[in-house]
């Protein structure tokens, strides 16, 4: 099955991804690490303080039934991703909501994307990421905590140029390295991925809390951007590896 064909294939929970996916994806992941730079993980230390955990469109329309591109996995990401979060913060580090707008302003200048669309699926997008319909909103079982930041970009990207101030935010905290949860594997998180490491980010895909359509196309977009973009890495190798404190980094 190719990747163009995901929409049609069958869909997958996350126990799926748990069983005979994760170890063969784990078994590439660290083969080619250790090929590339000689060790299990690409990054292995992580500075809490200076991370940002982007957790990427855990909205109603890419998560609940009903609306338009709702990812059911995304559901069954959600117990690993608020650990993630919570253990994190408690550490120092700064959890982030990034939520897409389909507003009038926000949709103004995209009318190549609208083409690639039926008109009555441009319109329904538009209705249902309005920052006043239930579409926009976070889903309620995220643990949201005020001190965290909030972030609405109009691109599928959060870090190209006119899509957000994110950079702008993270950059006046001291952060340099980023943690993408979120849905989808292969579209908005690896977009924003992709960019995040042409500013100078540290970038890790964090494999157990992200979500897609299909085991087929998370993977596929978790090895596209492994070595030359992004690690990846399971909620658990992360929250190890923040563990480690080091007295030098390279500049």
């Amino acid at each position: 099955m190719s990747y163009l064909s995901q929409t049609s294939a069958p869909k997958y929970g996350h126990e799926d991804l748990e069983r005979s996916g994760t170890d063969s994806l784990e078994m590439w992941l660290r083969d080619c690490s250790q090929n590339r730079v000689g060790r299990d993980f690409l990054i292995d230390e992580i500075i809490p303080d200076k991370t940002a955990i982007l957790n990427v469109d855990m909205q109603h329309y890419f998560m609940s039934p009903g609306f338009q591109a709702a990812c059911p996995m995304a559901i069954d990401i959600i117990p690993k991703l608020n650990n993630l979060n919570l253990e994190m913060r408690e550490r120092g580090a700064l959890p982030v909501w990034i939520q897409t707008s389909a507003s009038a302003e926000a949709i103004s200048g995209w009318n190549n994307y609208a083409e690639l669309q039926s008109t009555e699926g441009w319109l329904r997008r538009a209705t249902e990421l309005a920052p006043d319909h239930e579409g926009f909103r976070l889903h309620p079982d995220l643990d949201v905590r005020e001190t965290d930041l909030i972030s609405v970009k109009n691109r599928f990207s959060a870090f190209i140029q006119g899509a957000s101030d994110l950079d702008d935010q993270l950059q006046a905290k001291g952060v340099d390295t980023i943690l993408i949860t979120g849905v989808a594997t292969g579209v908005c998180c690896e977009t924003t991925a992709r960019d995040a490491m042409m500013l100078n980010y540290r970038v890790i895909m964090v494999s157990d809390a992200l979500a897609a359509l299909t085991f087929e196309a998370h993977e596929n977009a978790l090895k596209a951007l492994f070595g030359l973009f992004a690690d990846v890495q399971t909620t658990r190798q992360v929250l190890d590896h923040a563990r480690v404190e080091t007295q030098w980094r390279k500049n």
